[in-house]
């Protein structure tokens, strides 16, 4: 039973579904004052934090090294649109072209075009509710 679970939620490459969320990417909101609350966040909580955030390192399963970012932005930032919300989801994917296009067959509403740096390829999509997510093929090996 649990491996048919696995296979649901994580498919394998002996299943016909290709691979979709691997893991959380980053959650990012709107702040106030975020230079502020990163101060706070660092001083209080003890996260290491630069002028973005906080990057909180892993490994997957495999002994990849892996990394999840949590960063506030500007209260007026426009990143988030059409969004409304006070908060982005950010969440790791493999094969994020063939994602996109698997998502746009299902009727997934896609924002915008595949943005491409040296630390990965991102793709934004909307849930039902208007929420953008942002889906990121990372290139973990950039922050090294």
């Amino acid at each position: 039973m649990v491996d048919k679970i696995k296979n649901i939620y994580f498919p394998t490459e002996e299943t016909s579904e290709i691979k979709r969320v691997t893991g959380i990417g980053g959650f990012f909101f709107k702040s106030n004052d975020s230079k502020k609350l990163v101060e706070w966040y660092g001083k209080y909580l003890g996260l290491k934090t630069d002028q973005y955030g906080s990057t909180f390192w892993w490994k997957d399963k495999e002994g990849n090294d892996c990394s999840t970012q949590w960063s506030p932005f500007a209260e007026d930032t426009t990143y988030f649109s059409p969004s409304e919300k006070q908060f982005m989801q950010n969440f790791r994917v493999e094969n994020l072209e063939v994602l996109l296009e698997k998502l746009k067959q299902e009727g997934v509403t896609i924002v915008g075009e595949i943005q491409t740096y040296d630390y990965g390829k991102f793709g934004w999509i909307l849930d039902p509710e208007g929420n953008k997510i942002e889906l990121w093929e990372p290139n973990d090996r950039a922050f090294q």
